[in-house]
């Protein structure tokens, strides 16, 4: 059976099995996405052995990074879409195309945020309210991670390429082994090599390089997907372009717009102590966990969505996306019950500073309760998305993160002069709203649908 028979016997699976297709596409994330928890959990964990201040000066490197990757995942995001829109309307010819495009688009932003990185990341972390103090250990870290981020731009573009084409093992094997590469690294360079914070760039570097080449060559040598690349003979096409900027820019805005809300709320938790802020990375660390099966589920979706709705099957849209609905709110639930009780064993893994796992353990077992209702907005922008829209998905976070908790948070402790935990009660306000507007969303698309059908 050649490549493209495999493609449409897969098509044809997952019109007759969409539950089960969902999960055939959601496994394989979900372990590539929990080996890179677990290394993001073992980075924090090295980085916490050096010092307190080691963990604050990555805590404020994390927005800036965000940043970056956020723009480059929303436009990766719009490439899955486009890719499986083509292929359900059986149209290789624009998949092909769209999967160039993609790749030479991410060279030029992975050479443009390079750029970017070194000339503006010191002047960028110090407008993030970082401590003087802190602020080289935290340039050490950025410097090196900008050298390496056309790599890493490049692999999210490769990988959003085989996610549309419905292949998420390929991606999960390749990323999962740089995951691994990386957590061998992290002692070596940060210990052995008594190199620190910095240490910990250099592998995570080193382990992107070696993802991306990986991919390169699978792709683009072996030719190992359905998709065929061959960039001699790329027809440059505005509308497949503005077709993916069209479903990924609303979804890069949105990362952006989460990555400004992780600056300012630095900004506000720092007023009390830099632990603070170290205390609720490790946090948002931890939420990772529970974020693992949310994002796997929501980005095979993706895929499945524009599938059906490039097939024209609105039926298995609407009773897929409600599936992937409950399954991800009963997840939800049981992950935020045992985070709950199980809370200062997490935090304290990470420090011994005993005011940072305070500070850690009061945010999980305020932000727990929201789990649910970010399961609920993230898979209904996710079908939106899919259908071809990223506006719901921008409109959302705007309102989630600016509108609602960081507007909420600076009234809270400036304006009534309220303690920290008013800062978790601000967030928790604001995803419980955005998953109402989240609802109401959903079910105008799919009466929309009904009525397409109905044509």
């Amino acid at each position: 059976m050649n490549s493209q028979e495999r493609k449409e016997s897969r098509l044809k699976e997952f019109l007759n099995n969409p539950k089960r297709g969902l999960w055939s596409l959601a496994t394989p994330i979900m372990i590539g996405m929990m080996v890179q928890t677990i290394y993001m959990m073992v980075d924090m964990f090295f980085v916490g052995q050096v010092s307190a201040d080691a963990i604050t000066a990555l805590a404020f490197n994390l927005p800036l990074l965000f940043f970056g990757i956020g723009l480059v995942f929303g436009i990766g995001s719009g490439v899955t879409a486009v890719i499986a829109q083509y292929i359900g309307a059986k149209d290789k010819k624009n998949a092909d195309n769209s999967a160039e495009h993609a790749i030479i688009l991410g060279l030029v932003l992975g050479l443009l945020l390079t750029f970017l990185g070194i000339s503006q990341g010191k002047e960028i972390l110090t407008f993030l309210g970082i401590p003087r103090s802190i602020l080289p250990l935290a340039w050490d870290y950025f410097s090196v991670i900008a050298m390496a981020y056309t790599f890493l731009v490049l692999s999210v573009f490769f990988r959003s390429i085989l996610s549309g084409e419905g292949d998420m093992k390929t991606p999960m094997i390749i990323q999962g082994g740089g995951t691994i590469l990386n957590i061998i690294l992290d002692p070596i360079f940060i210990f052995t090599f008594g190199l620190g914070v910095k240490g910990a760039a250099i592998a995570t570097a080193v382990s992107q390089i070696s993802v991306a080449t990986i991919f390169a060559y699978i792709l683009l040598v072996k030719q190992h997907s359905y998709i065929r690349f061959s960039l001699k003979e790329f027809s440059f096409s505005s509308a497949i372009l503005v077709k993916i900027f069209k479903i990924g820019i609303p979804a890069s805005f949105s990362m952006i717009i989460m990555a400004l809300g992780s600056g300012v709320f630095n900004r506000i938790l720092v007023i009390f102590s830099s632990e603070a802020v170290a205390g609720y990375q490790i946090g948002i660390r931890i939420d990772h966990i529970f974020l693992v099966p949310a994002i796997a589920i929501s980005t095979s979706l993706v895929t499945l969505v524009g599938m059906f709705y490039g097939a024209k099957r609105y039926d298995l849209v609407r009773s897929t996306t409600i599936y992937a609905i409950k399954s991800c709110v009963i997840i939800a639930i049981g992950i935020g019950a045992f985070f709950f009780f199980s809370a200062p064993t997490f935090v304290g893994f990470f420090s011994d500073d005993q005011f940072i796992k305070d500070i850690g353990v009061q945010y999980l077992r305020y932000f727990i309760f929201g789990y649910p209702f970010i399961a609920i907005s993230m898979i209904s922008g996710r079908a939106i998305q899919g259908l071809g829209n990223g506006i719901p998905m921008l409109v959302l976070t705007f309102m989630r993160v600016l509108l609602v908790s960081v507007a909420l948070s600076l009234y809270f402790i400036f304006i009534l002069q309220k303690s920290i935990e008013w800062v978790w009660i601000a967030q928790l306000i604001s995803v419980v709203v955005a998953s109402l507007v989240s609802t109401f969303w959903l079910i105008v698309v799919f009466r929309n649908l009904e009525e397409k059908t109905l044509r």
